[in-house]
C-alpha cells in the first residue's frame, strides 16, 4: 500500500507561495494512494509551465516535453502500453492553446488516460501573459487595453469533442479535487479535470476568495452526468464580478464508449511486453536514404 511521503523528492516546487498548484499537487498524491498507485506503476507527462515544476517535487515516472505536446507523448505511451495508467499535467496555455490541435484527437480517440489542466488563466510562468481561457476584455502586460479574443470554454469544448469524463475541480477544495482525479482514472475512456487554479501573484480577480463564494458542487443538487445537454447548459454557467451566477465543479458528463487503446491491442498486441528488438538506427536510415 503506497503512502503520501513515497511521492516527495529531495525537491521543493519553485510555486508563488499560496499558489493553487500547490492544492493540486497534494490532491495528486492523495488520488495515487487511494488508487494504491506506486512511483512506478504509472506514468506522469507534464507540460512546460509552472505546473511542470512538479516534476521534480513528484516522485513518479515522468516525462517532461515540449510546451503544448503532452498528448501526443501520452497517447504513444498507452498505445505501446495499454496496461499501463498514464496522466497528463498542464497548464491552460499550453493544453487548450498549442496543445489544442492535440487535445481535439486525444477526445475522439477516446485514449483511456487522464488529463489535469491548471487553469489559471494565464501564462503565468511568463509573467502574466492573457491565454485561451482569459477572458474578453483582460487587461495584461501584452493587452494594455483589453484582450479581443472571445474566452474559450473548456468544459464545454470537452464536451463537443467528445470527450468521455469531463470534469471541473478546485484547487483550493483538495479532498474534491482528490475524488474527482480517483473517479477520473477508474473511467474507462478519455478524461479531463480542469482544475480552476488561482495565481496569486498575476490574476486578482479570481482568487481563493471569489471561488469560495462563487462555486457549488452539482453532486450536491439533483444533477446526472449522462445527459449531455444538461451538461452543455452547466458548462456555461459562470459567476460575473458583479456578484451574478454560480460556478458548478464535479463531474460534468461522462459516458462509456470504445477505449482507442483496446481496439489497437486488439490488432497489434502489446508492444511493450512483444518483445520488439530495439534494432539499429543506422540500418533504418538508409532504408530511409
Amino acid at each position: 500500500m503506497s503512502k503520501v511521503s513515497d511521492f516527495n523528492t529531495n525537491r521543493m516546487p519553485t510555486w508563488c507561495p499560496g499558489c493553487g498548484d500547490f492544492g493540486i499537487w497534494a490532491a495528486i498524491k492523495n488520488a495515487l494512494v487511494q488508487l494504491n498507485l506506486g512511483p512506478s506503476e504509472a506514468v506522469f507527462v507534464f507540460d512546460i509551465g509552472c505546473n511542470s515544476n512538479m516534476y521534480d517535487a513528484l516522485k513518479v515516472t515522468a516525462f517532461e516535453g515540449l510546451h503544448g505536446r503532452t498528448l501526443p507523448v501520452a497517447s504513444a505511451i498507452r498505445l505501446s502500453n495499454p496496461d499501463l495508467p498514464v496522466f497528463t499535467v498542464a497548464g491552460d496555455g499550453g493544453f487548450y492553446g498549442e496543445g489544442g490541435n492535440h487535445f481535439l484527437h486525444a477526445a475522439r480517440r477516446n485514449h483511456d488516460m487522464v488529463s489535469i489542466v491548471h487553469d489559471n488563466q494565464f501564462y503565468a510562468l511568463t509573467t502574466g501573459q492573457y491565454s485561451p481561457t482569459s477572458p474578453k476584455g483582460w487587461k495584461t502586460k501584452v493587452s494594455p487595453e483589453g484582450t479581443l479574443e472571445q474566452q474559450l470554454n473548456p468544459i464545454a469544448m470537452a464536451i463537443t469533442a467528445g470527450v468521455s469524463f469531463v470534469a471541473r475541480g478546485f484547487a483550493g477544495d483538495i479532498a474534491h479535487l482528490t475524488n474527482l482525479i480517483v473517479e477520473a482514472h477508474k473511467h474507462k475512456g478519455y478524461a479531463l479535470i480542469d482544475v480552476l487554479q488561482p495565481c496569486v501573484t498575476f490574476n486578482k480577480v479570481y482568487t481563493y476568495q471569489f471561488y469560495r463564494q462563487n462555486i457549488y458542487k452539482l453532486e450536491d443538487i439533483d444533477y446526472k452526468s449522462d445527459n449531455k445537454v444538461k451538461a452543455f447548459e452547466k458548462a456555461y454557467e459562470w459567476a460575473s464580478t458583479d456578484g451574478t451566477g454560480k460556478i458548478p465543479i464535479g463531474i460534468f458528463y461522462k459516458e462509456e464508449r470504445d477505449v482507442m487503446e483496446e481496439v489497437y491491442k486488439l490488432r497489434i498486441g502489446n508492444l511493450a511486453k512483444s518483445g520488439v528488438s530495439k534494432g539499429n538506427i543506422e540500418d533504418l536510415m538508409k532504408e530511409i536514404e
